[in-house]
């Protein structure tokens, strides 16, 4: 069970997408893990085949409980058979006393005959609730998930919609009034312990306007790049610079990040709120950082963000412009120690070259954590970003 962020402590695992014998590579989603935040789809970080496993369907397992059995390639399938496992299996041979054997039948997977038919079907909360919204009795559904499970994919084809689109199918998974606790709670944690300062910078970006206008007028409208691909690509080149700022404070001290993951902030429709991460940002060039933006954001919305997305943010930027604010200040989201805020474009009088005219200017934020930077960093890095933007050809 992976760490989704600094205030997990547990997920509840709701649907398998793997069954054992399937052979993963590093990047495969094989599950899906139901947080405050909404569900999340799990990656796995090794390459093998799905031995077994670990956790039953449904089960709300604390952070870093292993959820499955993964044998690499090459190992041999007998290196996995000493692994123990809580099951009565083993205990069966042992010398154990007369008193003993009554209680053992509870412990197997299966319940009495005689209450089966009272037993509710296995099935996922996304299969429910989709079951439910169509009163579909899920006792006539045969499962195809592990141990028998019914899937969100097993109601759609009894539906006869085995293809709805992704937004329907993991959408209704968000609580999002669990969601807004579990933010409401960081946020105060945030505010409790973390001593912020924070900052305003004006800067023009009418040479950005400018640049987009002439990059654009080539692409087609699903292809065009925004300002805020700029912004984000601008924020991580400075923090090449500024470091301070890239990592995370835990355990009484700083831990620099040498990979730079910006957290976008994506409003989620109906009040949600997540900040997942672009990974690399600074490395990928603007049209392939405008299309995994645009990607993010869909996914997010659908509810269908991936585990690594949210467990390493390393800085988190947020942008309220097209709401129409002109100036927002942040919270910073724990462990990270900064966060980057961009509001509206305003038309303002400017002075360029000595002489007062009309120019796009935008306020830029930075909320810092002060026991690791502190307000002339901010204004050095700030300052960064701002000089960056008025270079668009160059990032």
């Amino acid at each position: 069970m992976p760490s989704l962020g600094a205030d997990m402590e547990a997920g509840t695992l709701v649907e398998w997408l793997v069954k054992p014998g399937d052979r993963v590579k590093r990047g495969d989603i094989v599950a899906v893990v139901e947080t405050q935040k909404g569900a999340i789809e799990i990656e796995t970080f090794q390459a093998g085949r799905i031995e077994k496993f670990l956790v039953e369907l449904h089960s709300k397992v604390p952070v870093g409980t292993p959820l499955a059995l993964i044998r690499a390639e090459g190992e041999a399938a007998a290196a996995a058979a000493p692994a123990p496992a809580p099951t009565a299996a083993p205990i069966a041979p042992m010398p154990l006393p007369k008193p003993a054997p009554p209680p053992m039948p509870a412990a197997g997977p299966m319940p009495p005959v005689g209450r089966a038919a009272k037993v509710r079907a296995p099935a996922s909360p996304a299969a429910r609730r989709l079951a439910g919204e169509h009163d579909i009795d899920l006792s006539a559904i045969a499962g195809s998930g592990p141990g028998g499970a019914i899937t969100y994919a097993d109601v759609e084809r009894r539906l006869g919609v085995a293809a709805l689109p992704a937004e329907a199918k993991r959408g209704t998974w968000l609580d999002l009034a669990a969601m807004r606790a579990a933010i409401a709670a960081a946020m105060a944690r945030s505010k409790r312990e973390i001593p912020h300062y924070y900052l305003a910078h004006q800067i023009d970006v009418t040479p950005c306007e400018r640049w987009l206008a002439n990059k654009n007028a080539t692409l087609p409208p699903d292809h065009r790049l925004l300002i805020g691909a700029l912004a984000l690509k601008a924020v991580a080149k400075a923090l090449r610079r500024f470091p301070a700022f890239n990592g995370f404070y835990r355990d009484n001290r700083f831990e620099p990040s040498n990979a730079i993951h910006v957290g976008v902030a994506i409003a989620i429709r109906g009040g949600g709120l997540a900040a997942p991460a672009l990974h690399d940002t600074d490395q990928l060039p603007l049209d392939e950082l405008m299309n995994d933006m645009r990607d993010l954001v869909q996914r997010t919305r659908a509810g269908r963000i991936r585990s690594s997305e949210m467990s390493d943010p390393t800085i988190t930027v947020s942008s309220l412009g097209e709401r129409g604010v002109e100036a927002l200040y942040g919270i910073i989201y724990p462990p990270q120690v900064a966060i980057v805020g961009f509001g509206k474009a305003v038309t303002r009088p400017w002075v360029v070259d000595g002489a007062i005219g009309p120019r796009s200017v935008v306020t830029m934020t930075l909320a810092g954590d002060h026991r690791v930077t502190d307000g002339h960093a901010g204004a050095l890095f700030l300052a960064e970003i701002g000089k960056l933007l008025q270079e668009p050809e160059k990032l």
